[in-house]
C-alpha cells in the first residue's frame, strides 16, 4: 500500500500476495452474491470472517476498506459492485430536443405500473437502519410495490411522521412494517423508538389505524441458524437489552436477507388480486404505448416533410 494517500485512479497499482489472496476471497464473496450486488463492505468483511478469511476485528475491517478502496481505483474490482451511500445528488432534468423527450416518454410508458399493493389487505413497509442495504432489499421488495426506507437512526423524525401520515390514507386497512436492523442496544432501542412513535403519530394523524412492526432481521434465531458472527455488548451503552451477544444485520448472507423478506411479504399477498392486477396494469401499458406511437406517426411524417 502506498505511503502516500492514493488520489484518483491508481492502474499501476501492484500488490502484494497477501493482499492478492485477500481480494480472491473478495471475488468469491461477489460471485457468490451477484444477484443481490451492490454489497456494502461491511457485508463484504462478514463473509470473509464467515469463509474463515478474516478475524472480526476492526483492523481487518479497515484494512479491507482500504484494499477495496485500491482494488477498485485500479479497476481490479468494478466500481458498482460495491455501494458506499456517502453521495447525495439533485440532478436538474433536462432533455436534447423535443424529440429527447418524446423517447422518455416512451421509455416511462414501458415502465409504466400500478400500485401493487392495491387490494391486498395489508399495506406493507421495509425499514433499514442501514443505508447501504436499501437497493439490495429494494430488488425485492419492488417486485410487489412494496418501498423501502432508511430508519435514519434516532434522529428521523419526520420519517417516523410520514409512516402515521402514510397509515391515515387509508385507515381501514392495517400497515405493516418490516425492520432490518442490528441486534444490540441500539438496534433494539431503534426499534421500540420506532414503534412507539409512529405509534404515537397515528393516535393522532390516523385514529384507529393498525399499525405494527415486525423485526424481519436479525434476529437471535437466525444468528443461531446461520451461525453468524457475534460480539459481547457494549459495556458503556447501559440501555437494556435482551441478548448475551450482539450481531450486525450486515453479517446476515445477503441471499437469505432476500429470501427472508421475499417470504416476508409474500405471507400477506394475495396471489389472485396480484394477478388481475398485473393484467390490467400490462393491458394499460399497451393502451398507452399505442397512444405515444399514435401520436409520434403524424409528428415524424411532418419532421420528414419538413
Amino acid at each position: 500500500m502506498p505511503d502516500k494517500r492514493p488520489r484518483g485512479y491508481q492502474p499501476r497499482w501492484r500488490p502484494r500476495p497477501r493482499t492478492v489472496e485477500l481480494l480472491v476471497a473478495v471475488d468469491r464473496v461477489l460471485e457468490r452474491y451477484s444477484a443481490q450486488l451492490p454489497l456494502t463492505i461491511r457485508q463484504v468483511w462478514y463473509s470473509l470472517i464467515s469463509d474463515g478469511v478474516l478475524l472480526k476485528e476492526e483492523r481487518t475491517y479497515k484494512r479491507l476498506v482500504e484494499v477495496l478502496g485500491m482494488a477498485r481505483r485500479s479497476g481490479r474490482i468494478p466500481w458498482e459492485a460495491l455501494r458506499d451511500d456517502t453521495e447525495i445528488t439533485a440532478v436538474p432534468v433536462a432533455y436534447d430536443s423535443p424529440a429527447d423527450f418524446h423517447q422518455t416518454l416512451l421509455q416511462a410508458a414501458h415502465g409504466f405500473r400500478l400500485d401493487r399493493q392495491a387490494g391486498q389487505e395489508v399495506r406493507l413497509e421495509v425499514w433499514s437502519e442501514t443505508a447501504g442495504m436499501v437497493n439490495q432489499l429494494v430488488t425485492v421488495a419492488d417486485l410487489y410495490g412494496v418501498p423501502v426506507y432508511s430508519g435514519s437512526g434516532f434522529n428521523g423524525l419526520p420519517a417516523k411522521r410520514g409512516a402515521a401520515l402514510r397509515a391515515g390514507t387509508d385507515p381501514h386497512r392495517a400497515v405493516r412494517i418490516f425492520v432490518i436492523s442490528d441486534w444490540d442496544q441500539s438496534g433494539v432501542h431503534l426499534f421500540s423508538a420506532l414503534a412507539e412513535d409512529v405509534a404515537a403519530f397515528a393516535a393522532v394523524d390516523a385514529p384507529g389505524a393498525d399499525v405494527a412492526f415486525e423485526r424481519l432481521a436479525v434476529t437471535e434465531q437466525q444468528i443461531a441458524d446461520h451461525h453468524l458472527p457475534t460480539a459481547p455488548p457494549k459495556v458503556t451503552d447501559r440501555r437494556s437489552f435482551p441478548g448475551r451477544s450482539t450481531t450486525q444485520a450486515e453479517a446476515l448472507p445477503p441471499d437469505i436477507l432476500a429470501d427472508v423478506l421475499r417470504s416476508a411479504i409474500e405471507a400477506h399477498r394475495d396471489p389472485d388480486i396480484e394477478a388481475a392486477l398485473l393484467q390490467r396494469e400490462a393491458e394499460q401499458r399497451r393502451e398507452i404505448l399505442q397512444h405515444l406511437r399514435d401520436l409520434d406517426g403524424p409528428a415524424g411524417e411532418r419532421g420528414a416533410h419538413s
